[in-house]
């Protein structure tokens, strides 16, 4: 079947079978393989992307559930001139990231945290992280990562 959508600001269409992945859509048709496949079970969140304007994990949504619909992934964050934007600079200045698989899908859950609430407390960005999972840097740069994309003082978090 043929699908349509938006994705990061441009019309994009493929064919897909009923049981393709919104993830493997983007990845292995549109060839934008920021967003990761971490599990397949929607347990890690590598691959948080925007549908229509709400968090998503792409490894549990049909493509074909995405038709029509407004997609953002990793590749559409950058600002229009191609440099980071307000998050993606957080994560770099503040350590926000060690391997790099799990960044793209915080910082797409950093973003929808940001657009409904804009000065998060750590306990809020905490919470919000708590389906998206991090091997690597023990959470407490990416925390301080989106305090300040939020433009919020990051204090010292605990167990640095």
């Amino acid at each position: 079947m043929k699908v349509t959508m938006t994705v990061n600001g441009k019309s994009m269409s493929g064919e897909v079978e009923g049981r393709t992945l919104l993830v493997t859509f983007l990845r292995e048709e549109l060839g934008l393989t920021g967003t990761h496949v971490g599990c397949d079970t929607s347990q890690c969140g590598a691959c948080t992307v925007h549908v229509d304007g709400k968090q998503v994990k792409a490894c549990t949504m049909f493509a074909a559930e995405a038709d029509g619909a407004t997609v953002g992934t990793i590749e559409g964050q950058a600002n229009k001139d191609g440099s980071l934007n307000v998050i993606q600079q957080a994560f770099q200045d503040h350590h926000g990231l060690q391997c790099g698989f799990c960044t793209p899908g915080m910082v797409m859950a950093a973003a929808s945290l940001l657009e409904v609430n804009p000065k998060p407390s750590e306990s809020e960005i905490r919470e919000h992280l708590q389906g998206n999972i991090c091997r690597c840097t023990g959470y407490h740069n990416i925390v301080k990562a989106i305090l300040a994309a939020s433009g919020q003082e990051v204090p010292a978090v605990a167990a640095e």
